[in-house]
């Protein structure tokens, strides 16, 4: 499924939906209401590689925990618990993820649609 996973409350997501003009048929995913389900998680490591990857290292529920020494165990864990440890926006297109809010990867979403 074509679709693009953001956090409604955060204005990062809303400019980059702005900015990519997502074509009508991907759909949007605000993933405080509808979070990512263990087996999409892992969906998405076996396109990565990494459960790391999907790690947003600027969590605030991150700051008293060391980051380098998370096992993938931990970090799969931690994305199921809670929405905010996922990095984002993340677009699923056509089985490829663009993952998170760096020029280079909107620069590479955009390049997709145009």
């Amino acid at each position: 499924m074509n679709q693009f996973i953001y956090l409604s409350s955060c204005d990062t997501c809303k400019r980059i939906i702005n900015e990519v003009n997502l074509p009508k048929n991907i759909s949007l995913r605000d993933i405080k209401k509808t979070p990512l389900n263990p087996n999409e998680l892992k969906s998405f490591k076996s396109i990565t590689g990494t459960f790391r990857s999907l790690l947003n290292d600027r969590a605030q529920k991150l700051r008293n925990i060391d980051k380098k020494t998370l096992s993938e165990e931990k970090i799969f864990s931690l994305l199921n618990e809670h929405y905010t440890y996922l990095k984002r926006p993340i677009l699923h297109f056509n089985g490829q993820l663009f993952i998170g809010n760096s020029k280079k990867n909107i620069e590479a979403i955009k390049n997709i649609f145009y």
